[in-house]
């Protein structure tokens, strides 16, 4: 007498370590409680992470070959080897997704996301969402952020206040009227050199300094309170919405900050294959201290603690789907965004108060916006169909 575990799910934003070991030791214990002497389980070849858990929990590996009809978990191996090649997230989910309709991949260079897609006659080259569908003048002015301030206020769209950072003085005048602002470079991504809330002079400077680092050029903005909200835009219709939330940890009574900062930082980019780090930097321990803390500190159980101001994923944020519920203004605000700075696939960043509200500020365009993590929105397959929209039947 025995029992099957048929599927095991950890969401990959999951704070807790170990949540898939406890799940999986509460089966056996109720399983074994209702007098079941076994319980087995099947994994596919290469899911070494999941392998090594069950090894972890006495599981035997029994040599078996096992064939199963074709379904939505197992598709990708009725297909032939794909591109044998180590892309990032954000590369490889377009590639799969364009192996499986049959479109040929040739690698260009995988180390940088570039590829070259090949259907019928018609050849794209992309660098993970960026594709020659995307001009150069596109590109510029979501990669110059005051040529994205210039272009969406021309559109009548709501923004933050902006100036070029210059002397003490003339920042000193802008953070007076405004209180907080938020310092970042010129043409930055990733997050990289932005901080946000700043409300003294002496921060003011310190993140100018810092952002010079990625850009000399660097940008003041008013701050807006509010939740982080992408949206993804491809063929001017929104795909996908995702809150974004800043990089956060929980206290468990024995461990210092810097310790579960180290660790959380670790379980995310795992989650992530390395896209997703929380950095040890200046910004981060600004804001822990501004909570009253130090990295020496050890933090309260069940605590929660945000240790970054801006929502990004690769400094550690997590995303929250909330496509379902956005609000039609917001809808409509990105669409008219991406028709300003006419370019078919862009990711905006925006200021809201809750998703299912109108309100908004315009923070930013990405040009070449990240697809994965945005489960469960069909961001890949919507950006496949707009490179070679006869490589599928019509959506129904």
């Amino acid at each position: 007498k025995g029992s099957s575990l048929w599927c095991l799910a950890v969401d990959p934003q999951c704070t807790r370590p170990g949540v898939g070991e406890v799940l999986v030791r509460h089966l056996i214990e109720h399983f074994m409680s209702r007098g079941l002497s076994y319980l087995d389980l099947s994994v596919l070849h290469d899911n070494d992470q999941a392998k090594a858990l069950y090894a972890k929990l006495n599981f035997r590996n029994l040599p078996t070959f096992a064939i199963k009809r074709k379904n939505g978990i197992n598709e990708s191996l009725f297909l032939g080897p794909g591109p044998q090649a180590d892309f990032n997230p954000y590369a490889r989910i377009i590639v799969e997704e364009a192996h499986r309709r049959g479109i040929d991949v040739q690698v260009d260079d995988a180390d940088a996301g570039l590829f070259t897609l090949s259907y019928g006659g018609r050849r794209v080259r992309c660098r993970e969402s960026l594709s020659d569908l995307t001009s150069a003048v596109s590109m510029t002015l979501c990669q110059d952020k005051s040529l994205t301030h210039r272009a969406l206020k021309a559109a009548g769209l709501r923004l933050p206040a902006q100036q070029r950072a210059g002397s003490a003085d003339d920042n000193l005048a802008f953070l007076e009227e405004h209180g907080q602002i938020v310092v970042k470079p010129l043409d930055g991504e990733q997050g990289q050199g932005v901080a946000v809330d700043l409300r003294t002079i002496e921060d003011v400077q310190s993140a100018i300094e810092q952002a010079r680092r990625f850009d000399t050029r660097v940008i003041l903005e008013s701050f807006h309170e509010g939740l982080d909200l992408r949206i993804v835009v491809i063929g001017f219709q929104v795909v996908a919405a995702a809150i974004r939330r800043p990089a956060e940890v929980i206290g468990d009574g024995r461990h210092t900050i810097k310790q579960l900062i180290e660790a959380q930082s670790r379980r995310r980019a795992a989650a992530t294959d390395g896209e997703s780090r929380i950095p040890m930097d200046q910004e981060t321990e600004r804001t822990v201290r501004e909570a009253g803390f130090e990295y020496a500190d050890t933090l309260p159980m069940d605590q929660r603690l945000a240790v970054r101001r801006a929502a990004n994923l690769h400094t550690g944020g997590c995303l929250e789907d909330v496509t379902a519920i956005l609000h039609p203004v917001l809808s409509d605000a990105a669409v008219r965004a991406a028709r300003a700075l006419d370019i078919p696939v862009v990711g905006l960043d925006l200021m809201v108060p809750a998703a299912d509200q109108p309100e908004y500020v315009f923070i930013e365009a990405n040009e070449r916006v990240g697809l994965a993590n945005h489960e469960p929105q069909p961001t890949a397959e919507r950006f496949v169909d707009l490179l070679f929209p006869h490589s599928l039947p019509v959506h129904i």
